[in-house]
């Protein structure tokens, strides 16, 4: 299995990316904050517009780290990426699949299904701790019912409606999850670009870390994270990136968010407005979730198809590996992450 090595997170916007021999230094105006080997990490994520060297850039791509480039407030700006690993014949199995509607199809009624499933068990993990609640009840019982519906889907059309319909019904009762600190992190629905409330400040930016993780898997089984299945394919855009993480945000994202808020990790002073209606992080709010996002990524889990503990930061990597299983045939099917 895969060493889980650390993501190098930089969250000052005026820092500066540069290399000292085999060390990733980081400066601010010239005075040097922080350096570590480049053989300790596997990929740098910077939030800021003073940008990397070109020698630090070299240092990256000839050690396989993933250097991704970000806003301030987390929007995708770029990512650099050495020389592409894998099999040739994995990438043209998946770019001919990949064209293929009934092969994309029912991938994505895998997804989908996983996700809304993974939706449910949120939800229903949410009524064993606190005990029946009305309106949570009736949003498991339709989850189940869309689920099955998706995974009978017969064209995108339908598939994406259910989809939205789900979404929508989950999204409807996730302020229930909301425990402590409700009149500060108040949410009345999923909204992005900008987020105009702190818990979706709060989604946009892990969700974000998500795509970021499961674009570096995916590269390095050697699988192309710009061609998928679901989503449509847009310049710059992750769309296999985006394929698998649906299954994957319940447990890696939202669970991380309830937990921040539920424990009085994050406060509303972490939080900025940023326009005329949008909420952003601040810099010392991405610090708090970074860390609770790296702690998370080492905690130990027992994987629902491979029946051994592996770190929760490394299900990305897993899931890659196992979608490139079944695109060379190893396998019968993809085996979607569910949540136990």
């Amino acid at each position: 299995m895969r060493k889980l090595l650390n993501t190098l997170y930089v969250t000052t916007p005026e820092a500066y990316l540069s290399k000292d021999g085999l060390n990733v230094v980081v400066s601010v105006k010239q005075e040097e904050l922080f350096r570590i080997p480049i053989i300790n990490i596997e990929h740098i994520i910077t939030f800021g517009y003073m940008g990397a060297s070109p020698g630090l850039m070299k240092l990256c791509a000839e050690n396989g780290v993933a250097l991704t480039f970000l806003s301030p407030t987390g929007r995708f700006i770029g990512r650099l990426q050495g020389p592409t690993k894998g099999n040739v014949l994995l990438r043209k199995r998946q770019y001919e699949l990949s064209t293929q509607e009934d092969f994309s199809l029912r991938m994505s009624r895998l997804f989908i299904a996983g996700k809304i499933k993974n939706y449910r068990s949120i939800l229903m993990r949410y009524l064993r701790d606190y005990g029946e609640d009305k309106d949570v009840i009736i949003i498991t019982r339709l989850l189940e019912d869309r689920k099955n519906q998706v995974l009978k889907s017969i064209d995108f059309n339908q598939l994406r409606g259910l989809e939205g319909d789900a979404a929508n019904a989950y999204f409807s009762v996730f302020s229930h999850l909301i425990l402590h600190q409700k009149q500060y992190f108040r949410f009345t629905g999923r909204n992005r670009r900008p987020p105009k409330d702190a818990v979706n400040a709060m989604l946009s930016f892990v969700y974000t870390l998500i795509a970021n993780d499961t674009a570096a898997a995916l590269e390095s089984v050697g699988l192309d994270p710009y061609v998928g299945f679901l989503h449509t394919l847009r310049p710059g855009r992750f769309s296999l990136a985006l394929d698998i993480m649906e299954e994957m945000r319940a447990y890696l994202g939202d669970r991380l968010v309830f937990s921040l808020i539920n424990r009085g990790q994050i406060q509303p002073n972490d939080f900025i407005a940023q326009g005329e209606e949008g909420i952003t992080m601040t810099e010392k709010g991405r610090k708090i979730l970074l860390t609770a996002w790296q702690s998370r990524k080492q905690e130990l889990i027992v994987h629902p198809y491979l029946n051994e503990k592996i770190p929760i930061g490394l299900i990305p990597f897993v899931q890659s590996q196992l979608l490139a299983r079944m695109l060379r045939g190893d396998i019968d099917d993809y085996p979607v992450f569910i949540m136990r």
